[in-house]
């Protein structure tokens, strides 16, 4: 699991970062706002601690940046300031959490275990074969059938296909694509993906200019609606 530690004191930030190793979590840390910005889209992170007192842009901001994209990686604010408004603040602007400095890194850990744990539980599996639409997906052989005829998956296709079906009826965000299908250091192009979506509508719509099944949701991600 990857963490974005946000926290423009080198001391608290080397301090967090060795006991969140000392977890197994793999830290990339960033000293100010604009920073965590460029390496959030840039890379996958799993969950975000930010401090609300930085530089160039406050962790407010940085939290309204991020959720203008993705809704989906939880937050937590680490902050000195610790009235009930800024924790409001904090909230409306899109945290999971809140914990005021001076904190127990046992705490923090456990805020974050719980945190990860959460927002990484396993949907619905999908059968091993399934239909849909007088399709049919063979997800251990590879093996499709769709309106062109039968055909061969790759890997990657399948692994996609089978992410988008497990969260059918749900949007799923190119963020949740990169880590499920791509893992942490290949990035593909949204065209890549829209290639993908592009070819599974060849094969398994009636009129790939209407999809029935495969809807891309413009600057938000991917939706399966079988």
């Amino acid at each position: 699991m990857r963490i974005l530690l946000v926290e423009d004191e080198e001391n608290i930030r080397e301090v967090i970062t060795l006991n969140l190793e000392m977890e197994n979590y793999e830290v990339i840390q960033a000293a100010s706002g604009r920073e965590a910005i460029r390496l959030f889209n840039e890379q996958h992170f799993d969950l975000l601690i930010l401090d609300v007192m930085l530089p160039e842009m406050d962790g407010f901001q940085v939290c309204e940046q991020i959720r203008l994209t993705n809704m989906d990686v939880p937050v937590i604010f680490l902050t000195a300031k610790d009235t009930a408004a800024d924790r409001i603040a904090g909230l409306k602007r899109g945290a999971d959490d809140y914990l005021t400095k001076p904190f127990v890194l046992e705490e923090l850990l456990l805020r974050v275990q719980n945190l990860i744990r959460r927002s990484s539980k396993a949907p619905a599996n999908t059968p091993e074969v399934f239909e849909f639409g007088g399709n049919r997906i063979n997800f251990i052989t590879y093996e499709a059938d769709g309106v062109l005829g039968k055909f061969l998956l790759t890997k990657k296709e399948a692994m996609l296909l089978k992410l988008l079906i497990d969260r059918r009826g749900e949007v799923v965000s190119r963020q949740q694509i990169l880590q499920s299908v791509w893992g942490y250091d290949v990035f593909p192009s949204t065209r890549t993906i829209d290639n993908f979506i592009l070819k599974f509508r060849r094969h398994f719509e009636q009129d790939s200019r209407n999809p029935v099944y495969f809807h891309s949701i413009r600057g938000v991600g991917y939706k399966f609606a079988g």
